[in-house]
């Protein structure tokens, strides 16, 4: 009886990692055409505490290609308690920077959410019809705006996800991190392969401000501190899912670092648990379920077999079976990534992976997390 249950949930698990290996490989490849500019942008970046990264993102900012008369930068300080806005201000009196359409504001609290409500104060006084959401600690590519606009001006979408990557020391550590978040862009990208978007991050998502307006925001979640993403993709799938649409283009990939510690890793994935479970699609939640599951059987696959409870030679195929299949979905996208270097660590974080998995999901249960120096509940 145990030996088909391992059976059944690892058979389910493999049909749904192959259905989303199929939807990566259906997302064509955007690639650019040299289209005069047409689509103006709002950008959007709440920061809080985030002195040790600005500058750089400050500097990808005005590195982009695209014409200054057709975007804002508005940054919303969501009460910062170091000198970030100092640096700012410091970095755009500068001469390379004078010309960056750049204002700061103060984020205007009225929810349990501190990022949705920097986001909806940004949204407010924002200018343009498209808003360009990302993250103060990011650094944008230098055709990322001509990817949107040129994307935009083809496909008409009202709502865009687009690519995000870790890049940082290449530590286990961060290996570890990064081939699991690969997994998710996978996934991500997969999922609107097979017309099921679940799946977003707002260090790279962009919609129409009428959209968001219409939607009420971010009206019905905003008791939630996290989730200024998903939550607002899932609006936007639930009001016309054709027009949400994935951006798979290397020149709109966005870079980000992976948690510096262990600690901060642990928080942060139980931060994304927090917003996931509480989705009203029932899409993500089965497979989050069955993910769950088959991590779960992978623990139990050693002392299973070693107590004669299933053959040894089925826990070890369910294993290798399961192995193949997130190899191949990890493969596909650290492709696209181009980041192949990384599946020399694969095999050793395949093993550790179903602890860390487990793990968090025991913890999301009764632990609360801490993030930008503020602690949340689930």
């Amino acid at each position: 009886m145990l030996t088909l249950l391992f059976i059944v949930i690892t058979i389910c698990y493999l049909l749904v990692i192959g259905v989303l290996i199929l939807g990566f490989d259906k997302v064509d490849e955007f690639k650019l055409q040299d289209l005069p500019a047409k689509t103006r942008f709002s950008v959007i970046i709440p920061f809080r505490n985030e002195a040790k990264n600005l500058e750089v993102l400050l500097k990808s900012l005005n590195q982009l290609n695209y014409s200054r008369s057709y975007f804002e930068v508005i940054l919303v300080n969501d009460q910062s308690e170091d000198n970030s806005v100092e640096i700012i201000e410091k970095m755009m009196s500068k001469k390379p920077f004078l010309d960056l359409n750049l204002q700061i504001i103060d984020n205007q609290r009225s929810s349990n959410a501190p990022k949705k409500d920097a986001i909806t104060s940004g949204i407010a006084i924002a200018k343009n019809e498209w808003i360009l959401t990302t993250d103060a600690d990011c650094i944008l590519p230098k055709y990322w705006l001509d990817s949107f606009d040129e994307y935009i001006q083809l496909n008409q979408p009202k709502c865009i996800v687009a690519p995000v990557i870790y890049k940082g020391e290449t530590s286990f550590f961060n290996r570890f991190q990064t081939l699991d978040f690969l997994s998710l862009q996978g996934v991500t990208i997969g999922s609107f392969g097979i017309r099921k978007p679940m799946l977003c991050n707002g260090a790279n998502f962009a919609y129409l401000k009428a959209e968001f307006k219409n939607l009420n925001g971010f009206e019905g979640n905003d008791s939630i501190a996290s989730g200024d993403d998903v939550f607002l993709l899932e609006k936007l799938v639930k009001s016309n899912k054709k027009k949400v649409q994935y951006l798979k283009c290397k020149k709109a990939i966005v870079t980000t670092r992976p948690a510096e510690n262990f600690k901060i890793l642990i928080n942060q994935r139980i931060r994304w648990a927090a917003k996931t479970s509480h989705l009203k699609q029932w899409t993500p939640k089965l497979i989050g379920s069955i993910v769950i599951l088959s991590n779960l059987i992978c623990l139990a696959f050693l002392p299973t077999a070693l107590f004669g409870l299933i053959p040894i030679n089925v826990a070890l195929a369910l294993f290798v079976n399961k192995f193949s299949i997130d190899f191949l979905l990890v493969f596909k996208t650290a492709r696209f990534f181009k980041q192949e270097t990384l599946l020399l660590s694969y095999i050793i974080s395949s093993l550790l992976y179903p602890v860390f998995n487990i793990g968090v999901f025991i913890l999301s249960f009764f632990k609360s997390y801490r993030w930008k120096g503020r602690t949340s509940k689930k």
